[in-house]
C-alpha cells in the first residue's frame, strides 16, 4: 500500500511539471514569417522622343465654287463630271453672240469718238492760227479748245467701253481658276445663268492637301514652353513632322509637315486650330477623309522603361516599389510617359541603379523586408516608332528608343 501511494505522488509531480512547461511554451512569441519573395530588375534606359495623337480630317487647300461673271445661256459644257482639270482650262461656254455684238458696238463708238477728236484737233489748230492773226475772238478759240478736250474724253470713254465689252466676251469662256478635281455640272446646255448667282460646278485642289485638327490648350501650352526652352520648335515657325493613319489602315503611312497654327484659342471648346500639309500626288487622299495623326511632341530626353505591372496607381499618383540596400521595400512616386517596346516610360522618380519590384507587389507594405530575385529586363515588343526625319526639329519617334 505504501508503494502504491509513492507512485501516485511521483506521477502528480511529473504532471505538474509538464503543465508548467506547456504554459511557458504557450506564452513565447511565434517564429516570424519568412520574407516575401519578389522579383526585381533595373530599368532599361533609352533616349526618348514623344509623339502626340490627334483626330482630324483632310481639307482641300483651294476650294472654288464656280459662278458665271456674265449672264446668258450655256452654249457648251467641256468637261466630264469628276475629272481632273487644269488651271485655265475652259469648262463652260456661255453664248458669246450678244457680247460679241456689244464689243463691235463699243468699237464703233470708239471709232466715232476718234473721228470727232481728229476733226476737233484740226479745227483747234486753225483757230490757234487765226487767233495769232487776230482773225477770231478769244472766246471762239476757247470754245474750240473745250471741244478738243471733250473729244479726247470721248475717246478715253470709248476705249474703256471696248475694254469692258472685250472682258465680258472673255467671261463667256468659264475657265477653272485652279488645278484640281471638278465636281458634277450643275447646269446643262441651254440653261440660263445669272452673273454671280448661278452655281456652275465646284473645283477643289488635291495636291498637296491639308490635314486639319484641333489641339487642346494643355498641348498648346506644352509646345510653347518647349519652344522657349529650345527643345522643340513651335509649329508656327518649324515644319514639325506629322504622320497620319486612315480609318482602314494599321500604320501611319502618310507623312506631312506642320504649316499653320491659329492665332487664338476657341473659348467655347478650349482648343486651337492647326493643319499640316501632306503630299498627295496620286490624288488618293480626298477632302473630308477622317484620319488619326501623331505630331512630334517633344525634344529628346533620357528616360527609364519598366513593365506596366510594376506601376501602382494610388488615387492620383503613380508609384513603384524599390528594394533598398537593407532588403526592405519603399514606394517611389513616378511620372509616367507613353509605351515603348512593350514597356512604360518613366520620366522621373527612379535612378538607373534602383531595383524595381516587378512581381509580388500585391503583398508589399512600405518598409517590409523581402527576398529579391534579380532579373534582366528586355524589350517586349518591336520599336514601331516613326522613322521620319524632321527638317529642323529633333529626330522623330513616338517614344522612340535610340
Amino acid at each position: 500500500m505504501m508503494q502504491v501511494f509513492f507512485d501516485r505522488r511521483a506521477a502528480g509531480a511529473m504532471l505538474a511539471l509538464l503543465l508548467v512547461n506547456t504554459a511557458a511554451c504557450s506564452n513565447s512569441a511565434p517564429p516570424p514569417p519568412p520574407p516575401t519573395q519578389v522579383t526585381v530588375a533595373t530599368a532599361l534606359q533609352r533616349n526618348i522622343v514623344d509623339w502626340d495623337e490627334y483626330i482630324g480630317r483632310f481639307e482641300a487647300i483651294q476650294d472654288v465654287e464656280l459662278r458665271p461673271r456674265v449672264s446668258g445661256a450655256i452654249d457648251r459644257v467641256l468637261f466630264s463630271d469628276g475629272q481632273i482639270v487644269r488651271q485655265g482650262q475652259t469648262l463652260f461656254i456661255i453664248d458669246p453672240r450678244p457680247y460679241r455684238a456689244a464689243l463691235a458696238q463699243a468699237e464703233a463708238q470708239l471709232a466715232k469718238a476718234r473721228a470727232a477728236q481728229a476733226n476737233g484737233s484740226s479745227e483747234f489748230a486753225r483757230a490757234k492760227t487765226l487767233l495769232d492773226a487776230q482773225a477770231i475772238s478769244k472766246e471762239e478759240y476757247e470754245a474750240k479748245l473745250a471741244a478738243t478736250r471733250s473729244s479726247s474724253a470721248d475717246v478715253a470713254a470709248g476705249r474703256a467701253a471696248v475694254a469692258i465689252a472685250a472682258l465680258n466676251l472673255g467671261f463667256t469662256n468659264v475657265t477653272s481658276p485652279i488645278t484640281g478635281r471638278v465636281s458634277d455640272r450643275k447646269v446643262s446646255r441651254g440653261n440660263l445663268v445669272t452673273e454671280g448667282q448661278t452655281v456652275l460646278t465646284r473645283v477643289i485642289s488635291t495636291d498637296p492637301i491639308w490635314f486639319s485638327f484641333d489641339g487642346a490648350e494643355s498641348f498648346y501650352l506644352k509646345y510653347l514652353r518647349q519652344d522657349q526652352e529650345g527643345s522643340r520648335g513651335s509649329s508656327r515657325d518649324t515644319p514639325n513632322p506629322v504622320e497620319i493613319q486612315l480609318a482602314d489602315e494599321g500604320g501611319y503611312r502618310w507623312r506631312g509637315r506642320m504649316q499653320f497654327v491659329d492665332n487664338a484659342i476657341d473659348p467655347n471648346s478650349g482648343t486651337i486650330r492647326a493643319h499640316a500639309v501632306v503630299a498627295n500626288p496620286t490624288g488618293f487622299l480626298t477632302p473630308g477623309l477622317f484620319g488619326r495623326a501623331r505630331l512630334l511632341g517633344s525634344g529628346t530626353y533620357h528616360a527609364m522603361l519598366v513593365p506596366d505591372e510594376a506601376i501602382i496607381t494610388d488615387q492620383t499618383r503613380k508609384l513603384v516599389y524599390v528594394v533598398g540596400k537593407d532588403g526592405k521595400v519603399a514606394p517611389r512616386p513616378v511620372v509616367t510617359g507613353p509605351p515603348i517596346e512593350g514597356l512604360r516610360v518613366i520620366r522621373e522618380g527612379i535612378a538607373p541603379t534602383d531595383r524595381v519590384v516587378i512581381n509580388g507587389l500585391t503583398r508589399l507594405q512600405p518598409g517590409m523586408p523581402v527576398t529579391a530575385t534579380q532579373i534582366s529586363l528586355k524589350p517586349r515588343a518591336a520599336n514601331t516608332a516613326p522613322v521620319s526625319i524632321p527638317i529642323s526639329a529633333p529626330p522623330a519617334a513616338e517614344a522612340q528608343a535610340k
